[in-house]
């Protein structure tokens, strides 16, 4: 008998957090997520974020794009790296906090931007709540 009421407690605890945290305030993008690319992750997740929101990026300029198949390679590596130079940033080939910003901004904001499926799959510091400004590239 306790079990079940301290079950229905936990859950209506964590159902009022949720609803808590929901309403809280800005949306933040994954901060503590690893860095993507070689010596790091390199497959799953978010490795398909970052190809799909660098070909989303790509698309909207005019430049080809590469598979979406969840696995880093030379392809995706040479992709973040023309990413890098377009966007003035140091061109490593590695997905870290500052790319994953840039990403989450200017690629596909179904699955970046504010809350979207991949802004907790790339690394990133922005607080995309606060700072989100659309531009003729959205």
């Amino acid at each position: 008998m306790f079990k079940k009421y301290a079950a229905k407690a936990g859950l209506a605890l964590g159902t009022a957090a949720l609803v808590a945290g929901g309403l809280g305030g800005t949306a933040n993008a994954a901060e503590g997520v690893g860095y993507i690319g070689y010596g790091n992750t390199t497959r799953g997740d978010g490795v398909w974020c970052v190809q799909h929101q660098v070909n989303s990026f790509a698309a909207k300029v005019g430049r080809g794009q590469i598979a979406e198949d969840g696995q880093w390679g030379p392809n995706t590596k040479n992709q973040i790296v023309w990413f890098q130079d377009w966007m003035g940033l140091g061109k490593d080939g590695i997905v870290g906090p500052e790319t994953g910003n840039k990403l989450l901004r200017y690629g596909d904001q179904y699955y970046g931007g504010l809350n979207g499926y991949c802004t907790g799959k790339i690394p990133s510091d922005w607080r995309l709540g606060a700072s989100y400004v659309p531009t003729r590239l959205d």
